[in-house]
């Protein structure tokens, strides 16, 4: 057998020169097939072989081959703006807008990638790769709720009114502190109210006097709290030792029975003792510092009034040019209003010190009487006069273990 391409077995002696001419003739063929063959241009269109001059590129076939075949396949331009724009996909808005060639992917001999379609594979743009798109507006800009001239605005105003509350605060707190200097070294007048100075020194001194008597008194409850628990200790013990001692059970059980009455009549008295010391520290720590509370704001106020009032005084004995006048005229409406602030406190103090004279008087005369008829009954030993008292003033005695938290409360 033999075909086109291959050598004749028969003609060995001639098989070298068939060969060499078979070459000649393959790569005179291939070049101008080459020369004359259709090309695509950038667009992805065909042009005419006339109209370039660059040489193309062909893969696809083994140029070693000695076949001959008509391969008409197109040649492959390479284009520009590709790598351009897959080395910077976030690049300039022309190269962004400038689409790739339909036709420039397909694949000649086994290279290039390329889609099912045959179409040229999508290039990621800006938005994609997360890139930054000039063209786009941001919901930052000068728009933006962040960036808009209200919220400048707002911002510019709160700013403003923190400065001027510290202003007022620091001229304030100077001419207060100035105040007080001055008249602890006697250079400055005080505005003084006799009677009311007078109350609230006498309210000073009774809130020590009962703070000292409520002391006390808390000492005294846990110190029969203390006797009532030996008390009932020492009547166990009794009864123990006369269900052992036979020759002493009677004389051991008189004594137990008067331990335990005694402890009994004790915890009647530290129910009454512990209504009376309750009482007493409302009274103390709450109404009367409530009271003294409202004395410390009018007397803060008053130290607020003088200082307004001597920076007045000190305008008025100025120069009477206009930048004096507006001063004046300015300190003068702070006087007032401090005027009217100090006027307010010291009513209010007075009708508390009022009402506070006349809540103590009925305070502690039940007190004091519940005080005096607990203790006369129980060292008299008078266990139905202590009972009676205690229901004179409703006073519910204590159990014992009321207190005691349950076995929940404990774990909690």
């Amino acid at each position: 057998m033999s075909g086109e391409g291959y050598p004749n077995p028969v003609a060995e002696e001639n098989g070298t020169m068939q060969a060499d001419d078979l070459d000649d003739t393959f790569e005179e063929d291939l070049r101008t097939m080459i020369r004359d063959g259709p090309r695509v241009g950038p667009g992805g269109s065909v042009v005419p072989p006339s109209s370039l001059n660059v040489p193309g590129q062909f893969t696809g076939i083994d140029l070693s081959s000695p076949q001959k075949t008509g391969i008409t396949s197109p040649n492959i331009t390479e284009n520009p703006t590709v790598g351009s724009r897959l080395a910077n996909p976030s690049g300039s808005g022309a190269d962004q807008q400038e689409a790739p060639p339909p036709e420039t992917s397909a694949r000649v001999g086994g290279t290039g990638p390329t889609s099912q379609s045959g179409s040229a594979p999508v290039t990621p743009s800006s938005n994609q790769t997360g890139g930054y798109d000039p063209g786009s507006r941001n919901s930052f800009g000068s728009e933006g709720s962040n960036g808009s001239p209200l919220h400048g605005q707002t911002t510019s105003a709160i700013a403003k009114a923190k400065l001027d509350s510290l202003k007022v605060w620091s001229v304030s707190t100077y001419k207060c502190t100035r105040q007080m200097v001055q008249e602890r070294l006697g250079k400055a007048s005080r505005t003084v109210d006799l009677q009311l100075e007078a109350q609230i020194e006498v309210l000073r001194d009774t809130q020590r006097k009962y703070s000292h008597i409520l002391k006390l008194a808390k000492t005294l409850t846990s110190q029969y709290y203390l006797v009532v628990q030996t008390q009932r200790s020492l009547g166990d013990a009794f009864g123990e030792l006369a269900a052992k001692s036979p020759e002493l059970q009677e004389e051991f059980s008189y004594n137990a029975d008067t331990q335990k009455s005694l402890c009994g009549n004790g915890e009647i008295l530290l129910s009454a003792l512990n209504f009376f010391t309750s009482s007493v520290n409302t009274l103390c720590n709450k109404t009367m510092e409530d009271s003294l509370i409202t004395v410390k704001l009018y007397e803060s106020a008053r130290i607020e009034y003088d200082a307004y009032r001597a920076d007045m005084e000190s305008l008025q004995l100025g120069p009477k040019d206009a930048t004096t006048q507006a001063k004046l005229h300015e300190s003068q409406l702070k006087y007032e209003r401090q005027k009217q602030k100090f006027d307010k406190l010291r009513q209010d103090v007075a009708v508390k010190l009022k009402f506070l004279d006349e809540n103590k008087v009925k305070v502690m005369h039940k007190q004091l009487l519940l005080f005096h008829n607990a203790i006369a009954a129980y060292f008299s030993g008078n266990q139905k006069a202590l009972e009676a008292t205690l229901k004179q003033f409703n006073i519910r005695p204590k159990v014992p273990g009321e207190n005691k938290p349950s076995f929940l409360e404990q774990n909690h």
